[in-house]
């Protein structure tokens, strides 16, 4: 389960989540706390994020011999660019919060960071195509550019519109994926429809529907009410809004453990987390890969029944036969130790 397991995202979608349901009851009135305890996932997230970048910038100034190690130069790229826009999502999260907390700012001037991250994440996906590097952030701060200019213009009052239109970007972002939505669909069921089709195959495409059919259709509803919301055509509290985001954050999490693995430079690892892992913990790395099994009532290599629970019954020979067989169910998937035997 943890092969493909991602931690800087799982960590990124529950600090996201937390904030959402938190944010929802400040709004409502359920919660009197400030906005800057309120945004206290969001600064536990850039914090690692930082401290991370941090650790893995030390390593690798004091270690020159890791960079001739496979993509070190590209990763060790990738972790700046990652670490530039960060910092500037930051930014942007810091004037936000003061912004609900003293009404100091306006809004124009809150969202200068987060369009100045639009442009600068052009470029930053085509780099990561280039190199095939995941780029999840930058692909939705770079299509969303002109949705954040809309937002901005409208709580400043600069524009008069209704919700529905200052969301136009962002209906037709969600038309796209609906569409892609579709497609996956069909294509999931047309390999159904295939006998000699690979099961695995069948499978993969299936999750993906269904995965992007629960991360696309939330967000449609949540944006649809939350649009209503603000323009006060409903009575709907905050956090029923928001309440279909959950079912996005749960694909989420979900898909954290299949997607690529996490820039191996956070934190100066060099590795994945669970290598790390069970290098850290040598009892992990000796036991945890080890598969046991509970022997059936008839082993089909040695076509005896399973003993009865008085051993005293069993002859000698069966005791010895069983015994082989039951050592046979206990073993090593992956070896931890070599042990050399001397002459």
């Amino acid at each position: 389960m943890f092969r493909d397991f991602n931690p800087g995202k799982f960590i990124v979608w529950v600090c996201v989540a937390t904030f959402t349901a938190l944010l929802s009851l400040r709004l409502d009135g359920e919660l009197d706390w400030s906005y800057w305890v309120v945004f206290s996932p969001i600064w536990l997230w850039k914090g690692l994020v930082v401290l991370g970048a941090l650790v893995g910038n030390i390593v690798w100034w004091r270690n020159p011999h890791y960079r001739l190690e496979g993509q070190s130069y590209i990763q060790y790229r990738a972790l700046l660019i990652s670490l530039g826009l960060h910092l500037f999502l930051l930014m942007f999260e810091v004037l936000v919060a003061d912004k609900l907390e003293n009404h100091r700012h306006a809004w124009v001037s809150v969202f200068a960071p987060l369009v100045l991250i639009s442009i600068v994440s052009i470029a930053a996906c085509i780099w990561a195509v280039k190199h095939d590097r995941s780029f999840e952030l930058e692909l939705f701060c770079s299509v969303n550019l002109l949705q954040f200019i809309f937002i901005a213009l409208r709580l400043d009052e600069y524009l008069h519109w209704p919700w529905e239109i200052v969301f136009v970007p962002a209906w037709i972002l969600l038309c796209v994926s609906v569409v892609a939505v579709l497609y996956s669909i069909i294509f999931a069921g047309l390999l159904l429809r295939m006998p000699d089709v690979n099961p695995d195959r069948r499978r993969t495409s299936m999750n993906s529907a269904i995965g992007y059919t629960c991360l696309v259709a939330p967000l449609l509803i949540f944006l649809i009410t939350l649009a209503s919301k603000l323009n006060g055509n409903t009575s709907a509290t905050y956090t029923s809004v928001v309440s279909p985001l959950y079912i996005s954050y749960a694909t989420l999490l979900l898909m954290s453990f299949t997607t690529k693995r996490a820039n191996q430079w956070w934190f100066g690892l060099r590795k994945d987390l669970c290598q790390f892992l069970l290098g850290v913990c040598p009892l992990l790395q000796e036991y945890a890969n080890i598969s046991y099994s509970i022997p059936h009532l008839e082993d089909s290599r040695t076509g005896l029944q399973q003993p009865p629970t008085d051993p005293g019954v069993l002859t000698n020979e069966k005791r010895d036969v069983v015994a082989s067989s039951r050592r046979l169910e206990h073993r090593v998937v992956v070896p931890a130790l070599s042990l050399e035997v001397p002459d």
